[in-house]
């Protein structure tokens, strides 16, 4: 739960979901909610795929995803999972001995779609390795590989043939006494997918991964994921997101981990509170924010930072935030710490001075922490 007793409005109430393992990271229940992206690289090629999980990893990735479409594939994914600093999920299509062998392979989770999967009879296969190998699963319904006898019943694919679909698979991996299971029901159409998953979270408390599937390139796709998930985040629906993107792995990370942090579900790293700039403003605040969101990227200690033009909402703004940087004339501005303002600086030595300033505080958080510990 997001609980705020000062600003009550603020609260978000999770549904009450059981809590699996994916690997050693908790998904469900009390968790944080997890943050995921999927690899794009061949992963037959152990070193590059292994480098775009470490490099998602360091963006903040909790779990990463990686297709196994081949045996080539499974067979690399054993020194991909030694070689990860965080869980890796196989994602097995049409071929349900990939899944097989991915968990022999050490895959923390498998990941199903119920659409392209096979018999029942493949699925209790899939299920007897999960569970000698101590794998979860991932039952993974998608709008556009919907079961063909769904298709004939509803005629197109809607939320409820989509849950239908889920909740068949739920009781196929019950009926094997299998529980350690998460479920998502993707669609890339946002009213199709938000539905779909309001009607699954009253149906079932298994954890839910949330998706828009195929959301479109790095612009697009952010603005319907924000939309999409962020609604149902609000609501209290979602353990585990993954945001669908055209773009770097990288990137799904960061706005995987904005749209947490902007209903403070997570807190990661600096948030830069920043005006779209005008003609008032006593600085370049474009450049400065994009050559500050760069130097800062390291940092992983939760801070907030405002960068505002001028005084209309400057002090405002730096009220709410641990350091501040308004606007003034004279090409110079005040800075806040804490709320306060505390000193002069100039545009000139400004940006290098605010790094300073939020290293320095990182430090100083991550010590009493450290402390405390």
């Amino acid at each position: 739960m997001s609980h705020n007793p000062i600003r009550p409005w603020r609260d978000i109430a999770r549904r009450k979901a059981r809590r699996i393992m994916v690997g050693d990271v908790p998904v469900g229940g009390d968790a944080p909610i997890t943050v995921q992206t999927m690899t794009n690289t061949i992963t037959s090629d152990v070193k590059a795929t292994v480098e775009q999980v470490q490099r998602a990893a360091a963006a903040g990735a909790d779990i990463v995803r990686v297709s196994t479409p081949d045996e080539a594939s499974t067979r690399a994914l054993r020194e991909i999972v030694r070689e990860s600093p965080v869980p890796i999920v196989a994602d097995i299509h049409f071929h349900y001995r990939r899944a097989i062998e991915a968990a022999e392979a050490g895959a923390a989770c498998l990941r199903i779609n119920p659409g392209n999967i096979g018999s029942a009879e493949r699925v209790r296969e899939v299920v007897k390795a999960a569970k000698d190998h101590g794998c979860s699963i991932r039952i993974g319904v998608n709008a556009g590989s919907l079961e063909k006898h769904l298709l004939d019943k509803y005629g197109e694919p809607c939320p409820e043939a989509m849950v239908e679909s889920g909740l068949d698979h739920i009781k196929l991996l019950q009926d094997n006494d299998f529980h350690e299971f998460k479920i998502s029901c993707k669609a890339s159409d946002v009213f199709l997918a938000a539905t779909a998953y309001q009607q699954l979270a009253e149906a079932t408390d298994a954890p839910i991964h949330l998706g828009i599937t195929e959301a479109g390139g790095l612009v697009s796709g952010t603005v319907k994921s924000a939309i999409g998930l962020g609604n149902l985040l609000w609501m209290g629906i979602g353990d585990t997101i993954r945001v669908s993107l055209s773009a770097d792995p990288v990137e799904e990370v960061k706005v995987g981990y904005e749209i947490l942090k902007s209903l403070g579900l997570r807190t990661r790293g600096v948030q830069i509170i920043s005006c779209p700039s005008c003609a008032r403003q006593g600085f370049d605040v474009i450049k400065t924010v994009e050559a500050l969101e760069k130097r800062l990227e390291h940092i992983k200690t939760p801070i907030s930072l405002s960068i505002i033009g001028c005084v209309v909402n400057g002090p405002g703004e730096a009220l709410m935030t641990d350091i501040g940087f308004t606007g003034g004339g004279a090409g110079s501005g005040m800075v806040y710490l804490a709320g306060r303002q505390d000193h002069k600086m100039t545009n000139e030595k400004m940006i290098d001075h605010i790094v300073d300033l939020v290293e320095a505080r990182a430090a100083e958080i991550e010590a009493a922490k450290a402390a405390a510990e």
